[in-house]
């Protein structure tokens, strides 16, 4: 350690650091940031944090718990449930009333509890920031608060240390940080001090460590030259409080729909009112009960509640399906979504690292199996007889190598095999598995007694080992051109040959170009007693071969993408990996033989407007940082796309929020991604979005559903009521009968459709377009007919029951249970949108509908029979043949409205 008499920079700081320190050596870093490797003074340390700042993000200024509370009812949905339930209630319907009230509330509540997503996910940030660093100051090592560190600070780096801010390394050992929080990147990050390129990405400043990423092999020093929020996490810190949150389609949708038809309603009452007292003679209490009995038959109060419910049964439905949902509205958004931006790491590939590839002199192997389950076997590529034993003799040296250079562990828990140490390291052993050896057992007899661990100086690792025969090896892997460098021959089954260099050069080559990881393998037979390792020991070495890696595509992940093909939904994969291994992957996945690939430098060069038209043809982006996310995500939106992004590390959490749908990962994902997100996958799996979507599309089919029941049975009741003042006859239906109708029915026949499982075409349609009102033009034409068939049928049996002699309260009765009739026939019609409903499973029915037409032929049953329901709403008991006449009427409109469905289906308007 240096003592206090080493000089120590005790100047005034700059007015900022370097903002190009990858690039720079370290000795000028230092230089402009007027330190040293003896660190800063206390004082000079104690002005430069009144300078720059403590090292820490910004906290979030959180609203008021009641202003958030208050918050929840300030939309068109709440307001309209709100009017609903004042209108039951200004009609002594206090059960209804509180039911919509409940629904209200609870609603609120739950938007109060999942309030304050930014907020968390910034707080999930702030928690990646370690409490305490150890610096260099005055010469001496202490250990500092994160907050006291100043831009010239030394900072000392150990193994499973997070890193305190963001560092130029100015002395490496062996040093590996894992920055998947930051690029994605599944294996740890080779570093060393020498300058990086001046335009490498971010995954590739090896000069640098940044803060909140963690040190998983080695030791080093590096000079703080960003804290706070000029870090990179910083930065995506306030990327993500600029990110506004979106409205979504159904939300946008039933706030348009509910203040026009408010108006609309509010307009035709006061029309009719006017009318019924200027025109018609009415007193003005008659005609305020005849304007509330049109209100109360208009307003379809049980519609937002059923809405509720039904993407809350989505919710529990994904659930099963691995698919948490954060945010209720989401459910349906994921129903319209038209492109899904997946990261490859873990979501689209298994984030295991697997060998695919083993080349030696003699030949090929490839490798079965996948991840790190050690299952599978070794394949030779050739069947030639005449090299088979040297092929086999080179592999069996070259799988000894990897198992024994090597300090991965590979365990098995709760039926889930896991690697303790790198994952390439892992994989190897996995392999050892695969080809017959048994790992303990091997290290056992080839005890290592020296070793060179990995460093980004030579790129290699070296171990010595002595069998127990006496037999005694040195043992190399690595960077495959750095051994090359090092090897004077190559094996040759049981002895040596000369070295093809250019054979290798050109199947590393190939290798890079399949995006596998390509390591090299070499050995030296060294004299018995050797026990200690020396540089001068690693030339003449014989080189074995190379050994291929892939982070293999999830299996049902290709399945996923194939599906999204059929159901319209373009697929993206956005990724913080090179472009070769990226694009490799997307060939296997099933984006195409030449998927269209742009880089992060790329985007850098293509302007805001020009970028909506190139993302859209692209499929895959590679050396991506959070700010091309978020660029690619807006740009996709701003053509009217609806986007669902998936994200695991925090510099996904900007991205993630801003679309339409942010999916974080359940398993390895970072808390930030996960509370900026709207879903987190519970398997980190592709295949769950894909299943979240389907849902998501059920879901608003159901409430495409909920919707063409609800406002064609209110409009005839409504029709009805308008009909009455306008030709100045007695009303079929009493205001309190209406209310009736609605009660029972909203409750259980519209709550059954939230029920429906999917329709058989469901994935094969594409997406919605995110301007579609709730209203299309086919259900518009479907409510204006349905509601004027009801009309025709309510009219023609009320003045036929009245035609023949029957008093208004039996005419009445008759038309409340003809309604109820007419709006069960038209429930078993609506269950199917797309086909007919003419089939033994459209005539069967599911649970649901089955027990909500059981409730209501109970209820209607009292409502007719029952005496206290006949003194309640003015009701008569109706006859056997009443009955039949009021199920014909049913049948009828049920066929026309089935013939009305193939029409449409054959002139293709039933999609609009």
């Amino acid at each position: 350690m240096e003592t206090s008499t080493v000089k120590h920079a005790t100047v005034s700081p700059l007015d900022s650091p370097p903002s190009d320190a990858h690039t720079t050596r370290g000795e000028d870093v230092l230089a402009a940031l007027r330190t040293s490797t003896a660190g800063l003074a206390v004082d000079d340390a104690k002005q430069r944090l009144v300078t720059y700042g403590s090292n820490r993000l910004p906290e979030v200024a959180g609203r008021h718990p009641l202003l958030r509370l208050l918050a929840q009812f300030h939309n068109a949905l709440i307001y309209f449930l709100l009017a609903a339930a004042l209108a039951a209630s200004l009609l002594g319907h206090f059960v209804d009333a509180a039911v919509i009230a409940a629904v209200v509330l609870v609603n609120a509540l739950v938007g109060f509890m999942q309030e304050g997503k930014a907020e968390k996910a910034l707080s999930a940030i702030h928690n990646l920031i370690a409490p305490h660093a150890y610096l260099v100051r005055e010469g001496r090592r202490v250990k500092v608060p994160v907050e006291e560190i100043v831009p010239g600070d030394i900072v000392s780096l150990e193994p499973g240390d997070r890193v305190p801010a963001d560092l130029r390394l100015i002395r490496t050992s062996a040093l590996r940080i894992e920055e998947a929080i930051l690029t994605g990147e599944s294996v740890a990050a080779e570093k060393r001090e020498t300058p990086a390129p001046k335009d490498a990405a971010l995954g590739d400043r090896y000069s640098m460590a940044y803060s909140g990423t963690l040190v998983a092999t080695g030791q080093a020093m590096g000079v703080v030259v960003a804290t706070g929020s000029a870090t990179e996490i910083g930065r995506i810190s306030t990327l993500l409080r600029e990110v506004q949150p979106l409205t979504t389609p159904l939300l946008r949708q039933i706030n348009h729909f509910g203040v026009r038809f408010t108006w609309i309603t509010l307009a035709v009452a006061v029309v009719l009112f006017a009318f019924a007292v200027w025109v018609r003679g009415y007193a003005w209490p008659d005609a305020l009960i005849a304007v509330v009995a049109l209100a109360v038959g208009a307003i379809p109060e049980g519609l937002p509640a059923v809405i509720t419910i039904t993407l809350a049964i989505g919710v529990q439905r994904m659930a099963r399906r691995h698919a948490a949902i954060r945010q209720l509205p989401a459910v349906e958004t994921l129903g319209a979504t038209s492109v899904i931006c997946s990261d490859k790491t873990g979501t689209l590939t298994r984030n295991e690292m697997t060998v695919r590839l083993l080349e030696v002199p003699h030949g090929r192997y490839t490798v079965t199996g996948s991840g790190y389950v050690p299952e599978g076997r070794l394949e030779a590529a050739s069947t030639d007889d005449a090299t088979a034993d040297e092929q086999q003799l080179e592999s069996g040296c070259l799988v000894l190598s990897g198992v024994l250079c090597n300090d991965a562990q590979l365990n098995q828990e709760d039926g889930a095999w896991h690697v303790m140490g790198d994952p390439m390291e892992g994989a190897l052993v996995a392999l050892a598995i695969k080809a017959g050896l048994e790992p303990e057992l091997t290290r056992h007899e080839w005890p290592r007694l020296d070793e060179f661990p990995f460093d980004a100086k030579h790129r290699f690792m070296a171990t010595l080992h002595r069998h127990s025969t006496g037999d005694c090896r040195i043992f190399v892997k690595g960077a495959p051109d750095e051994l090359l460098q090092r090897c004077v021959a190559q094996i040759d089954g049981e002895g040596t040959a000369s070295l093809d260099q250019a054979a290798w050069v050109a199947k590393i080559a190939n290798a890079a170009a399949q995006g596998e990881r390509v390591l090299g393998f070499a050995v030296k037979a060294v004299a018995p007693d050797t026990d200690k390792l020396a540089f001068s020991d690693l030339d003449g070495l014989v080189f074995i071969g190379l050994i291929g890696f892939i982070d293999p595509p999830r299996e049902e992940a290709v399945a996923a993408i194939k599906e999204c093909h059929s159901a319209g939904i373009a697929v993206k994969m956005i990724t913080g990996d090179h472009a070769e291994t990226a694009t490799a992957i997307a060939r296997q996945l099933g984006f195409g033989e030449d998927p269209h690939v742009l880089t992060g430098r790329e985007l850098d060069d293509i302007s805001d407007t020009d970028l909506p038209a190139i993302v859209t043809e692209a499929s895959v982006f590679a050396r991506t940082n959070p700010e091309h996310k978020l660029r690619i995500v807006r740009a996709l939106q701003s053509t009217g796309a609806i986007v669902a992004m998936t994200g695991d590390g925090v510099n996904d959490a900007p991205s993630l929020k801003q679309a339409n749908v942010g999916v974080g990962m359940g398993h390895k994902g970072t808390d930030a991604a996960k509370e900026a997100s709207q879903m987190v996958l519970l398997d980190d799996n592709f295949a769950s979005i894909v299943a979240a979507v389907n849902e998501g599309r059920v879901v608003y089919d159901n409430i495409r559903k909920v919707t063409a029941w609800t406002l064609p049975t209110n409009g005839g009741e409504v029709l009805a009521v308008i009909a009455a003042i306008l030709f100045n006859f007695s009303m079929p239906m009493s205001a309190v009968q209406i209310l009736w109708i609605n009660l029972v029915t909203a409750g259980t026949l519209g709550l059954a459709l939230a029920f429906e499982p999917a329709e058989p075409n469901v994935m094969q349609r594409r997406p919605r377009p995110a301007n579609q009102g709730l209203l299309t033009p086919f259900l518009i034409w479907r409510v204006a007919l349905v509601s004027f068939l009801f009309l025709a049928a309510v009219l023609g049996v009320f003045f036929y029951s009245l035609g023949r002699g029957d008093e208004l309260p039996m005419a009445r009765t008759l038309v409340v249970n003809l309604i109820v009739v007419l709006e069960i026939f038209y429930l078993f019609n609506v269950r199917y949108l797309h086909y007919t409903s003419f089939s033994w499973q459209g005539l069967l029915g599911t649970p649901a509908v089955l027990s909500a037409v059981a409730v209501v032929v109970v209820a209607q049953a009292m409502f007719t029979y029952w005496p206290a329901m006949n003194a309640l709403f003015d009701t008569r008991p109706l006859a056997v043949l009443d009955g039949v006449l009021i199920i014909s009427v049913g049948m009828v409109m049920m066929a026309i409205l089935e013939v009305e469905k193939i029409v449409m289906h054959r002139t293709g308007w039933l999609n609009q």
